[in-house]
């Protein structure tokens, strides 16, 4: 990946409903080579989707937690469990699996305090492995969705 590669990626981070006429543009580019580095860094996995960054709170999901999960044990199959059994829970919106304790972070988006109460005691107590969760609120968001930088 050269540099012009990483330009790209820049300016589709910032806006990937560019053209590719208009990334071209941006690039000091002709279509076709614009258009032939696109899809290799789509090919190769540098892209890995174009999708819209949608406001939580315009769908009514007001309320956001990060949640700590630490297992009981971590043989393979708790694991494999573990992280199926969270993928299949709607309003974990993110996980991941971390080194040292806690085990995993999990960012959670419900309507309300209510609706994160349930859903903590029907799935997120209930996961398979789980030894501890550690629960706490998400006040502001200060940085989100920030572009990787170049």
């Amino acid at each position: 990946m050269d540099a012009l590669d990483r330009k790209i990626l820049t300016e589709l981070q910032m806006d990937g409903r560019l053209t590719v006429t208009e990334l071209a543009a941006r690039m000091r580019l002709s279509v076709s080579p614009c258009h032939r580095r696109l899809r290799d860094l789509e090919r190769e996995g540098a892209i890995r989707g174009y999708r819209a960054i949608v406001d939580p709170a315009a769908v009514g999901l007001n309320f956001e937690a990060l949640v700590f999960a630490t297992l009981g044990w971590e043989d393979a199959d708790t694991v494999t469990d573990f992280e199926a059994a969270v993928s299949a829970i709607p309003h974990v919106i993110q996980a991941q699996r971390l080194f040292g304790e806690p085990d995993y972070l999990l960012r959670v988006a419900t309507t309300d305090l209510a609706a994160y109460q349930q859903l903590y005691d029907e799935q997120l107590a209930r996961l398979p492995g789980v030894q501890r969760l550690n629960s706490t609120l998400v006040m502001k968001h200060v940085v989100h969705d920030r572009p990787l930088p170049e």
